[in-house]
């Protein structure tokens, strides 16, 4: 039995396949750079949510609205070089893992220089 399932081999290929299209295929000069950080798809094949991290904080409303857009031209590119029998329905969310990932390392670096100071006061 293979390691991992269906759906989640399938929404790796999907992240390949949907980000080169994005690289290569779509001519939006308003996009900004854009990484597809995650694809997730749920069991059924029918719904992929695809998670996107740009540069610009301050572009992520504007560049969801273009992908989300373009949708329809994406799934049928996708469908071209993936090869099943329907390619799921595809929405567009940021990813906030990142900032998540910054917000933990932060909290930790706080707690080390506690620690750091409460050894400086003892000693």
């Amino acid at each position: 039995m293979l390691p991992y399932k269906r759906s989640q081999r399938v929404s790796d290929l999907l992240r390949q396949e949907i980000s080169e299209i994005v690289l290569n295929r779509i001519k939006d000069p308003r996009l900004g750079f854009i990484t597809i950080t995650e694809v997730e798809l749920s069991d059924d094949l029918k719904t992929s949510h695809v998670y996107v991290s740009v540069l610009k904080k301050d572009k992520i409303a504007q560049t969801l609205k273009i992908l989300n857009a373009a949708a329809g031209f994406i799934r049928h590119e996708a469908a071209k070089c993936v090869k099943l029998r329907q390619i799921p329905n595809i929405v567009f969310a940021e990813d906030k893992s990142i900032e998540y990932g910054m917000k933990i390392d932060g909290l930790l670096n706080e707690i080390k220089n506690e620690i750091k100071n409460k050894e400086k006061g003892e000693q």
